[in-house]
């Protein structure tokens, strides 16, 4: 049994995680820490585990193998490297810190200490997601030119839950969070562009502000590639039914992936031209096991998440570089993002 500690309930899926390891066969949660010790201390009773007011206290416990951290974002990178250094195995939830500096600072630690590194980036592991890579793999749509990737909710829309939306007011805070839909949800459209088009060239971003607040609830961001194409990342906190959708376009055929039908459609001449004449509904395989349950395979069969831990760390670069652009008005070059 894998003993493992949580971290701050922070964010909104900490609780989702703690459901995760107390429902794994092989981990236990058996002790609590939290920046604001009251929140900590009432979920640690709900638990019945311990509950530390001090984080290096916890992390010398002996028995305690694993953290999950769900600390605020600007907190990833002092708690994570203490908790590396400490030896303990690291599960988190995305981004890994706000700056790229930060995230290698990280990484490094992580890498020092010899232990297990896991990022939630839970729509890699989606059927949808697998087919489309194997879609792109069989060259389908020829050269891609353009793919476009939205997430949207309408988490800061006054409701009968309260002015705020369902969003923790905590959510609204620019120093806490390093941004606002984009860091937050548009995190997972990005990185599926990131999947499907590699590394762009540059980034030009577009924030909204359409409730005020000190982060955006509206935003657009558009990565330029060498060879002419282009990535459209959306993300809002903002819209009350907007559907996530994969759009990927090329010179042989298009794909088009919608949670309105949850259907994965092809268009593509490499299909024959009769098949070319409609749109073809794709298979989506079984959805591989979740984040939380490779970071406990990884821990016990001694293995790295590599392309998690790449592709996490190209979300950190991408989101810094949004944040640059959005700031300037300007395209910002990924080259010119140091470390």
């Amino acid at each position: 049994m894998i003993k493992v500690a949580s971290l701050s309930f922070w964010h909104v899926h900490a609780r989702d995680y703690a459901k995760q390891a107390t429902e794994h066969p092989d981990t236990e949660i058996v002790a609590v820490w939290d920046e604001i010790p009251e929140r900590g201390r009432k979920e640690a009773e709900e638990r019945g585990v311990r509950f530390y007011e001090n984080l290096e206290e916890l992390l010398a416990q002996p028995d305690i193998a694993g953290v999950i951290v769900d600390t605020p974002t600007n907190m990833h990178r002092d708690v994570m490297v203490a908790a590396a250094q400490a030896g303990k195995h690291i599960f988190t939830e995305k981004v890994i810190a706000p700056t790229l500096k930060e995230c290698d600072e990280i990484l490094a630690a992580v890498e020092a200490a010899g232990v297990k590194l896991t990022v939630s980036l839970p729509r890699l592991n989606e059927g949808y997601t697998l087919a489309v890579q194997e879609i792109l793999e069989q060259g389908l749509l020829g050269e891609l030119t353009l793919v476009r990737t939205r997430l949207s909710h309408n988490g800061a829309v006054p409701s009968e839950r309260g002015e705020l939306g369902w969003l923790p007011s905590h959510f609204y805070s620019l120093e806490q969070c390093g941004g606002g839909a984009l860091i937050d949800l548009g995190c997972h459209p990005m990185y599926l562009a990131n999947l499907f088009l590699g590394e762009p060239e540059s980034v030009t971003a577009s924030f909204g502000y359409v409730t005020g607040k000190e982060v955006e609830d509206n935003a657009v961001a558009v990565l330029r590639y060498p060879n002419g194409a282009l990535a459209i990342v959306e993300a809002g906190f903002v819209n009350r039914f907007s559907p996530f959708v994969i759009e990927i376009h090329g010179t042989e055929g298009s794909l088009l992936y919608s949670t309105h039908d949850d259907k994965l459609l092809v268009r593509s001449s490499k299909l024959g031209a009769e098949a070319a004449k409609e749109w073809q509904v794709q298979k989506k395989p079984e959805a591989r096991k979740s984040a939380f349950h490779q970071w406990v395979s990884h821990i016990q069969n001694g293995t790295t998440a590599e392309e998690n831990i790449r592709l996490a760390r190209d979300l950190t670069r991408l989101m810094e570089a949004s944040n640059l652009s959005a700031r300037s008005g300007a395209a910002f070059k990924l080259s010119d993002l140091q470390p």
